[in-house]
């Protein structure tokens, strides 16, 4: 068949389905939103932390932990100035949705070395009266001896 005896709808058909798909992919996206209970990642609540059943042991370890009545999950685990810290929720929130959706997240769960970083770096910012004649240039691991501090003892 000849390219150029093609109807001349199919032409104007492209922006209807293109807006059609994009249409169908914004609102699953944002139904995807709203029952993962998105809203909830913009504040500092810890429950927000167990909208998946797989936190719940580290919400429940931190809730017993000493940490509880000081500081809550976003001030160990996210960095304290706000661009940075909504940075981090939202590379944090896509690999998470990633892992849970296709549910391939290692059991137990682990932090990765990124995050473990923010994590030594809120410690020694926390606690810096504490550890500074013995925080050195390097990167010190605060939980190699203090495992428990922030979600109870170890199991």
């Amino acid at each position: 068949m000849d390219p150029r005896s093609r109807p001349e709808w199919s032409h104007a058909a492209w922006p209807w389905v293109v807006s059609a798909a994009g249409g169908v992919l914004l609102g699953l996206s944002a139904y995807a939103f709203q029952y993962a209970e998105g809203l909830s990642y913009f504040r500092d609540d810890p429950r927000a932390c167990v909208n998946c059943h797989v936190m719940r042991e580290a919400y429940d370890s931190w809730h017993h932990a000493s940490h509880r009545a000081h500081a809550v999950c976003n001030d160990c685990h996210t960095p304290h100035d706000p661009v940075s810290k909504y940075l981090v929720k939202a590379e944090n929130g896509f690999w998470h949705s990633k892992a849970f959706t296709f549910r391939d997240f290692p059991e137990p769960i682990r932090i990765r070395p990124r995050n473990a970083a923010v994590v030594r770096r809120n410690c020694v910012e926390c606690h810096h009266d504490l550890v500074a004649a013995i925080v050195g240039p390097g990167e010190t691991d605060c939980v190699r001896c203090h495992e428990g501090a922030g979600h109870g003892p170890p199991r």
